[in-house]
Parts: structure tokens; sequence; C-alpha cells
């Protein structure tokens, strides 16, 4: 008999328990917070700001100009010779290429790192700037 009065004595709890939810969500949001600036990869340089629409998304070669003078093709640190001997391998394929230097290098260093593009058999150089925020 005791068993039945015992079984009687209890309460169906109906409420859902939300601690172990937030607590869940607390962790992954302090993950999420730690990990988003990681994701951020790429080469630090400060491209020149213009009027003009954003590129599409593709697969593109791309020779960057840091403002120490470091030459990256395609995220991969090369000499301008290295460069060189690369496009012109590319440059049958891909006639197209874009090129992003940093707006506190020479004028100068950028000529000379195009003119390089140009031996190397590249026609069509695109000039990657930023776009101008216009306040109004």
């Amino acid at each position: 008999m005791e068993r039945k009065n015992n079984e009687k004595d209890r309460v169906v709890m109906s409420e859902i328990n939300v601690t172990p939810l937030v607590d869940v969500m607390l962790v992954l949001l302090i993950i999420f917070m730690v990990t988003a600036p990681i994701l951020k990869q790429g080469l630090d340089i400060d491209l020149p700001k213009t009027k003009g629409s954003e590129l599409p998304k593709q697969d593109r070669i791309t020779v960057i100009i840091k403002k120490d003078g470091t030459i990256y093709l395609n995220d991969h640190k090369v000499t301008i010779k290295q460069m060189k001997k690369k496009l012109e391998v590319i440059s049958k394929r891909n006639p197209t290429l874009f090129l992003k230097a940093d707006r506190k290098i020479s004028y100068g260093e950028v000529v000379k790192v195009m003119a390089e593009i140009r031996e190397a058999g590249i026609e069509k150089i695109g000039l990657v700037t930023e776009p101008l925020l216009i306040k109004e």
C-alpha cells in the first residue's frame, strides 16, 4: 500500500528548465567571439579609397605589394623574379591580373612591379582599391 501512496504524492513537473540552454548559448557566444577575429585572414595593406562598385568574387590572380615593399602572389611571398617566372606560365592560361598596392608605397615601386607583370605576358592589370565612403 505504501507504494501507491508514494506514487499518488508525486507531481508531474510541466516546466522546462532553461538554465542548461542558457549555459550552452553563453559558451557558444564566447567561442564565436574568440574565433571571429581569427577567421579574417589575409595581408594587412592599406588600399587607396575611390568611388566605384565592388568586383564580383571569383578565382583571380592577385599581386599584393605591402608598404615595406614585399610582394605576394595570391598570398604567397615571392621575389620579383619568382613572380615574373610564375606569371609567365600563368599568362598563357589567364591574361588578367589584379594588383593591390598599399597607398604608402612609392609610385615607382608600383610601376616597377607593373612593368615586370607586363613583361611576363599579362596585358590586363586591374588596380584594386577600397570603396570611398561618402558621408551624406
